[in-house]
């Protein structure tokens, strides 16, 4: 259910990209697209017994990411698998997940499980060089986790062993011009959180049991490592970053020692999303991680430049196993502009063709060699809706955006209702059979709300 072209069709690996050292990566364009912020609370952080996972992610303006649900599976002993660039072996079983990607890959920018795992990467330059040649892209190892980790450690175990075997690399854009980078990871369950930050092959992870954390695009695990790669120091130290004695701190040892222009922008957003964090320590809420994930003062809402924040999410993971984890997702862009809409694994959870976006089998630039040398329109249905509201809202009488506003924020509200109804054991809350469906219904109203925006009537009456 759900799966596109690339899910089902080989793709032969491309040629070695060109080996590209990681400072000049780090200072290319302004508009290269490397900015995400993401955020975790766990309790007491939390305003409810629940662990909450917020995630921005930023990429190249015209982008499109679609949300794919993927049902659990089985899979033939010695079977193979697809990723963007490279096969993998497949594993027996496969978790149900929910992914917001960009819609021209295999992985995902963020995404969560039915086991109530979730996981958000991030783009990071460190003093290992970001190699050449196509492996797999930390939004592939995202996905693969998601896949196979039925709790948050469990996933960091699955990306550090396929870094191992499979290392990471491979354009992560559209675009003729390779870009290429390392990853840091945000993983959470219902119970803890865990930062992953990797360096090539390399990788230190930090196990967070309670507070809120926040990542962006930098390393920030320090002295505190909880686990890491076993000739992570003695690397380190064959190459003169580190004199072997004293406190081993992550970040200072392997970060960049000069920094670009967009790498320090980083540095202001990691500082105001830690402070939006602790402005509301002990009442952190799904509204509140919406809200940060809104914040265009501090730049964690992008629009600058040729990139943006192309898709949003906040999930709700409370510790009863007894109550399921609600991911709230916008599948359009600017979540100051988007509705977050919640999805729930259940009985009845399907695709929502409205955020699938199309295919072009063996004819999409990312499969034919050379890669990216043309363009294709990859819209989804609710992402032309939502363009089109926006654009006249814009430039249009502002009574009509007014109006779409406050549809967007009545059907938002309605959503974090059925949330507070599941966590007050189950008061006011749709029947568990509703559950699985309840994203569909979310897209279906919006995309009617879009529809009734951009019709030649409205408005005029008033």
């Amino acid at each position: 259910m759900g799966q596109t072209g690339a899910e089902t069709e080989k793709v032969a690996p491309g040629p070695e990209l060109e080996v590209l050292e990681a400072g000049r990566m780090a200072s290319m364009s302004p508009d290269t697209p490397c900015s995400c912020d993401c955020f975790v609370s766990v309790p007491p952080a939390s305003a409810i017994p629940a662990v909450i996972f917020a995630k921005n992610s930023d990429r190249p303006r015209e982008e499109v990411q679609e949300v794919v649900f993927l049902p659990a599976g089985t899979h033939a002993p010695g079977s193979r698998l697809q990723c963007t660039y490279i096969e993998v072996d497949q594993v027996p079983k496969t978790h149900a997940v929910v992914l917001s990607r960009p819609s021209w890959l295999w992985g995902a920018e963020m995404g969560a499980n039915e086991h109530g795992v979730c996981i958000g990467n991030e783009a990071v330059w460190t003093r290992e060089p970001v190699q050449g040649g196509e492996a797999l892209l930390g939004m592939d190892l995202l996905r693969l986790a998601l896949e196979r980790g039925s709790t948050a450690q469990e996933a960091m175990l699955v990306i550090t062993g396929l870094l191992e075997r499979y290392g990471q690399g491979g354009s992560c854009r559209e675009d003729p011009e390779p870009f290429c980078y390392h990853n840091t990871f945000l993983l959470a369950d219902r119970t803890e959180a865990w930062v992953l930050e990797t360096a090539g092959r390399l990788w230190a992870a930090q196990r967070i049991p309670a507070g809120a954390r926040n990542l962006s695009n930098q390393l920030s695990i320090g002295a505190d490592i909880s686990a890491e790669h076993p000739e992570l120091r003695s690397q380190a130290r064959a190459q003169g970053w580190w004199g072997g004695q004293g406190s081993f701190d992550f970040a200072q040892v392997f970060s960049l020692s000069q920094q670009p222009v967009r790498m320090e922008a980083a540095k202001a957003r990691f500082q105001a999303g830690r402070e939006l964090l602790q402005e509301r320590q002990g009442a952190i809420t799904a509204e509140a991680m919406m809200d940060i994930l809104r914040d265009k003062g501090s730049g964690i809402c992008m629009d600058s430049g040729g990139f943006r924040t192309t898709a949003s999410m906040v999930s709700v993971l409370p510790q009863d196993p007894a109550q399921p984890c609600v991911h709230f997702l916008t599948a359009t862009p600017d979540p100051s502009r988007s509705v977050f809409k919640p999805f729930i694994f259940g009985v009845g959870a399907a695709q929502a063709p409205q955020v699938l976006s199309p295919t072009f089998g063996a004819q999409d630039p990312v499969r034919t060699l050379p890669r990216f040398q043309t363009q294709v329109d990859r819209r989804h249905a609710l992402y032309r809706g939502h363009q089109a509201a926006l654009g006249r809202m814009e430039t249009e009488q502002q009574a009509w955006g007014e109006q779409l506003w406050q549809k967007q924020r009545d059907l938002e509200r309605e959503g974090l209702k059925v949330l507070q109804g599941l966590l007050a054991a189950g008061e006011g809350s749709p029947p568990p059979q509703q559950l699985g469906s309840l994203f569909q219904a979310f897209v279906e109203r919006e995309s009617q709300a879009y529809a009734e925006s951009t019709a030649p009537s409205l408005g005029r009456t008033q």
